[in-house]
């Protein structure tokens, strides 16, 4: 029987610039093109040093370690898949990456159980499975006052929809079918 196929990519600056994380083959499972990850931190201000960061459907977690990378201060990934799971615990140590803290759990429930905020949230939920509508609601009660939430789509957020009540769109872009965006509290509007 032949192995599970693994694959790579490559965290862009920081710390751990140009290291390689490894992930299952897994369906549904992708990671944030190099390009839009590029784009996203460029928003965000290249380094993260005293952020508090939580990637909330971590899958490959390249959105976590990278901002680990660029100097966040923690890290909570949280995955339900189990080979998804096992590799984040794999890059965890390879890269010595302490202040991540990986979770293998629902993200509903972590939504649910868990009272912390952060100043950043990765939000890349599977594709065609409308979780958009049932996480962002949550998501304004984690965030820190002056936090953003990153969502990544396979469609547009529109500030209309009736799911995005209480979020400002303050950046978006569109890469291949990735819809990506930057997302603020409507309560902090500066």
């Amino acid at each position: 029987m032949a192995s599970a196929k693994l694959n790579t990519v490559r965290i862009n600056a920081g710390e751990w610039r140009s290291r390689l994380i490894k992930f299952p083959d897994a369906t549904g499972l992708r990671p944030t093109p190099e390009r839009v990850r590029q784009t996203v931190f460029n928003w965000l201000g290249q380094e993260l040093t005293g952020q508090t960061c939580l990637d909330l459907f971590a899958g490959t977690g390249v959105m976590g370690f990278e901002a680990l990378s660029r100097g966040a201060t923690s890290v909570t990934l949280v995955e339900k898949s189990t080979p998804a799971y096992k590799a984040l615990l794999d890059n965890k140590q390879i890269l010595k990456a302490e202040k991540a803290q990986i979770l293998h759990q629902d993200a509903m429930l972590f939504l649910n159980a868990n009272q912390q905020k952060f100043n950043l949230i990765f939000l890349d939920p599977p594709y065609n499975q409308q979780w958009l509508p049932k996480v962002l609601p949550l998501l304004l009660q984690h965030l820190k006052p002056d936090g953003f939430v990153y969502a990544e789509a396979e469609f547009a957020l529109d500030e209309s929809a009736e799911f995005a009540a209480g979020w400002q769109v303050v950046k978006q872009s569109k890469a291949g079918n990735v819809f990506y965006h930057l997302l603020k509290s409507s309560n902090n509007n500066d």
